[in-house]
């Protein structure tokens, strides 16, 4: 429970007033793996990034959402991002901080 509590105030000030994508520096990014800066760059997300990674290639989400811990006891987030004036909606699910499940009606999207 205190676990919980804790991680929703980590994300609420981590998030609070954040509404645009934040701007990095090749210095913020540059001792991710190459992979990981080109996803950035290009503004993909795959399963295993984290949570960080993921705010440099998107921005903010527009919900985010603490879920139930998993029977394992780990952390879990939902982000979720509404595309095209909400037209799309992409979600994506983080166990511990890393990306773990991405679900979206946005062509294109890898899943």
């Amino acid at each position: 429970m205190k676990r919980s509590l804790l991680l929703s105030f980590m994300v609420f000030v981590l998030f609070a007033g954040c509404t645009k994508a934040i701007k990095y520096t090749y210095e913020e990014i540059k001792d991710y793996p190459p992979q990981i800066q080109k996803n950035i760059k290009k503004a993909a997300v795959f399963t295993g990034m984290t949570l960080q990674q993921v705010r440099y290639a998107w921005g903010a989400p527009t919900i985010v959402k603490v879920l139930k811990p998993t029977p394992e006891g780990k952390d879990r987030v939902q982000w979720e991002y509404d595309r095209w004036g909400g037209v799309f909606k992409t979600i994506l699910r983080f166990t511990d901080g890393k990306l773990t499940e991405i679900v979206s009606t946005e062509p294109g999207i890898t899943k």
